[in-house]
C-alpha cells in the first residue's frame, strides 16, 4: 500500500456481486464507483452497498468521464481500475469465439477505460483459457493494446504490464479455480506476483520449497462443522441429476 498512502480509489467494471471489489476493501481500498450490466447483480450491489456509487448499463455505451464523474474522479485520480470483463469468449468450454464474440469485444472497453481514466494501477482476471486463444496471440495482443503510450496534458504515460496463471487453491481457498490476471501499472514497476501459501504435497514429500507451506484445504475443512443440511428440494434434487451431462457436453 505505500504507493497508495495518499490515494486508495478504487474504479470497479464488470462488477458482479461485489466479489473482487470486496477484497481491494479488505487490503485497504475503497471503491468509489462500480459499473454493471446485470438487473440481479445490480440488485444485490444496491442491497449490500447502499451508499455505493453504481452505473448501470452497457459499457460499450458508457463514457470514462460519466464513470470519474461518478466517483469525484478526474483522470491520474484513480488507484486501480478492476474487472473481469465476461469470459464465455475465452473459455475452455462452448464454441471459444474469442474476439469475434462480441462479449470478447467487451475487454476493449476495459482498457479503453483504463487508457482515459489512467488509473495508477489496473487489474484485469479472465479464465485461463484465454491465454490459449488462437495460440497466444489474443492475450499478446491485448497486452501490446494497453502497452501502448498514452498522453495527456503533455504528459505521456506507459503501462508496464505482467500476467499470472494463479489457482485458488493455492492461496488457501477450497476450490480449484484457475484464473489469469494482468496487472499493469505506470509506476515503470515489475509487479511480483504473491507466492502460493499451500501445497498438495504430502507429508514427507515437502521439498525445500515447500515446508514453509499449508496443506490444501478442502470443501469438508471449510464447512465440515455446519449443522446438518436439510434434505434437499425436488427441485435441487432434479437439477443436481444434470450435473454429469451437463460437464459432458458443455465442460462445465
Amino acid at each position: 500500500m505505500n504507493d497508495f498512502k495518499d490515494n486508495n480509489k478504487v474504479i470497479s467494471l464488470f462488477s458482479g456481486a461485489g466479489g473482487m471489489d470486496i477484497g481491494f476493501e479488505m487490503a485497504g481500498f475503497e471503491t468509489v464507483v462500480a459499473v454493471e450490466h446485470d438487473i440481479s447483480c445490480c440488485k444485490t450491489l444496491k442491497i449490500n452497498r447502499p451508499n455505493l456509487s453504481l452505473i448501470q448499463g452497457d459499457i460499450s455505451q458508457i463514457s470514462t468521464d460519466e464513470i470519474l464523474k461518478a466517483g469525484g474522479l478526474k483522470p491520474t485520480e484513480t488507484a486501480v481500475v478492476i474487472g473481469g470483463p465476461p469470459c464465455q469468449p475465452f473459455s475452455l468450454a462452448g464454441k471459444r469465439m474469442g474476439m469475434d464474440d462480441p462479449r470478447g469485444k467487451l475487454i476493449l472497453e476495459f482498457i479503453r477505460i483504463v487508457r482515459e481514466s489512467l488509473p495508477t494501477v489496473f487489474v484485469m482476471e479472465n479464465v485461463r483459457g484465454m491465454v490459449n486463444w488462437q495460440e497466444g496471440k489474443a492475450i499478446e495482443a491485448i497486452m501490446n493494446e494497453i502497452s501502448e503510450p498514452i498522453y495527456f496534458e503533455g504528459q505521456e504515460y506507459v503501462y508496464t504490464v505482467n500476467k499470472a496463471i494463479l489457482n485458488s487453491v493455492d492461496y488457501g481457498v477450497p476450490q480449484y479455480r484457475e484464473r489469469i490476471f494482468l496487472v499493469g501499472n505506470r509506476l515503470n514497476k515489475t509487479f511480483k506476483f504473491p507466492e502460493a501459501t499451500h501445497t498438495n504435497a504430502k507429508n514427507g514429500t515437502l521439498n525445500l520449497f515447500e515446508e514453509n507451506k499449508q496443506k490444501v484445504k478442502t470443501v469438508w475443512d471449510t464447512i465440515g462443522n455446519l449443522p446438518q443440511a436439510d434434505e434437499p428440494s425436488e427441485t435441487a434434487l432434479r437439477v443436481s441429476g444434470t450435473i454429469k451431462e451437463r460437464i459432458k457436453n458443455h465442460g462445465y
